[in-house]
């Protein structure tokens, strides 16, 4: 024994294991950040496990929500990738808390982003164009249009986020 403490995440994991899905928890945070990437893990963060596997999700706003239970089963695909044997059976989205920023979140949420093209905004329009209620078709075309611009300005090729 040389006297220094051991590591003791594995151990406590085990144990946890035994109290059923809402143990999962702590490999389902420890994995979010890589499976969904920095913008979304700014603004969505896994809350709890229900008894039925499904992973219930806070996020920063209604349209936050809103985008990430369109993209779901994307979401869902990643992290099973990040968690083969302990995936989440389902995800459900809803505003709710998120931990405290640190000062990387700080400094990356402070970036604007650039005015739509028209490319940007006729794709936003099309996306939005089949909701009936004019006040939200609005809302989310605007955030459409800002998603896209800021993929566009990031230079970002990937279709799903």
């Amino acid at each position: 024994m040389t006297g220094l403490p051991e590591p003791i995440g594995d151990g406590v994991r085990r144990e946890l294991r035994r109290f059923g899905p809402e143990s999962a928890l702590g490999d389902v945070v420890a994995a979010w950040p890589a499976a969904v990437g920095p913008a979304i893990a700014a603004n969505a963060w896994p809350a709890r496990i229900a008894r039925d596997r499904t992973l219930h999700v806070a996020t920063s706003s209604s349209a936050w929500a809103f985008e990430l239970t369109q993209l779901a089963d994307s979401v869902l695909a990643r992290l099973q990738e990040h968690l083969p044997s302990d995936c989440p059976a389902s995800l459900r989205f809803a505003v709710g808390p998120l931990p405290e920023a640190g000062a990387d979140a700080e400094a990356s949420s402070s970036r604007t982003v650039p005015k739509p093209d028209p490319a940007a905004q006729a794709e936003a329009e099309r996306i939005a164009e089949s909701i009936d209620d004019e006040a939200l078709r609005t809302a989310v075309a605007r955030a459409a249009a800002a998603s896209l611009s800021a993929k566009k300005a990031s230079g970002d090729d990937r279709s799903v986020w």
